[in-house]
């Protein structure tokens, strides 16, 4: 594995474990939906301070945290599902969509109530923005294989809120899946090997589906968003 290598490979890159856990920490407490900035300027500020090999692993700490919170969320919610009714619910991380399609609105997008506190709109992506932007430099502090399956994850669990989970498509859910869709192309574009498109991303590359964006304070529609045009641009490159 190239990043293991370079890990070993004679103190190449500095990395500091205090300052990270610091890092995210100020991440964390600072900003979400709790913060003063309209998600726009916090996804801003927190880029800024993740611009270092530091901030890089922070951020791929924010995508995987977020990940991993959602499906015990999820599977949470399907034991649930399932002591009240007798309904089996199957999660799986690879391809969230059929346990929404299943379930629809027996579910809660869990995204918007993580136990860490951080928000898809702010710190996720910010930390997302960050990752793409540094894709050539990923594998000198992590393995970008594990990385680019959570970004894939997070943005199964993004449009399928959309769809099944009851999630308005406003400007800033359209920036996230934006950020999503395209870090992870600058992501697998700097991978020697890259793995595979998940199930959700070909199937939703194979629709021409463009959705309204509205504003995030009003009803009003001021754009459009095609998720499989987007995906199709941006991963088939």
């Amino acid at each position: 594995m190239r990043w293991l290598q370079r890990l070993l490979g004679g103190g190449r890159v500095q990395l500091d474990p205090e300052r990270q856990q610091a890092l995210l920490r100020d991440v964390q407490h600072r900003y979400g939906a709790h913060a003063q900035l309209r998600f726009p300027e916090q996804v801003e500020a927190v880029a800024g301070m993740l611009n270092d090999d530091d901030g890089v692993v922070v951020a791929a700490r924010i995508v995987s945290q977020v990940a991993d919170e959602a499906y015990v969320d999820l599977q949470a919610q399907a034991q649930d599902v399932h002591r009240r009714t007798g309904r089996r619910l199957l999660v799986h991380r690879r391809n969230y969509r059929p346990l929404w399609m299943e379930a629809g609105r027996a579910l809660r997008w869990p995204l918007f109530a993580l136990p860490s506190g951080l928000h898809p709109y702010a710190q996720v992506a910010a930390a997302v923005a960050v990752l793409g932007g540094q894709a050539a430099r990923l594998d000198r502090v992590t393995d970008p294989n594990p990385l680019v399956t959570r970004v894939f994850e997070v943005l199964d669990l993004t449009t399928a809120g959309w769809e099944y989970g009851r999630v308005r498509v406003d400007t800033d859910a359209a920036a996230l899946a934006d950020r999503l869709i395209t870090s992870a192309g600058q992501i697998l574009a700097a991978m020697d090997d890259p793995p595979r498109l998940p199930p959700p991303v070909r199937e939703l590359m194979r629709r021409n589906n463009t959705l309204d964006v509205h504003d995030p304070a009003s009803p009003r529609v001021v754009g459009g968003f095609n998720p499989g045009a987007r995906m199709r641009e941006q991963l088939l490159a």
